[in-house]
């Protein structure tokens, strides 16, 4: 399981690496990440969801133009 070479380098490197620091961090990614290797994926699979998680959490916080809350719940 290798990630997609599609799309810019230096921005997959930029998530490649925040995804891994959010994996440690982040208790929403790693759960992600955590809850992908249960199942059996790979973890460079598992990798790839944390970055596209970390993507979804950015434009999330342009779009609603508010600060990061880890603890916010979607009504």
């Amino acid at each position: 399981a290798k990630l997609s070479k599609a799309g810019p380098a230096r921005v997959r490197a930029v998530l490649y690496m925040a995804a891994i620091v959010a994996i440690r961090y982040n208790p929403h990614v790693k759960a992600v990440f955590e809850r992908l290797i249960a199942r059996g994926k790979r973890k460079m699979s598992a990798l790839g969801a944390a970055m596209r998680k970390l993507v979804h959490l950015c434009f999330g916080v342009l779009k609603t133009q508010k600060r990061y809350q880890a603890d916010y719940q979607n009504a």
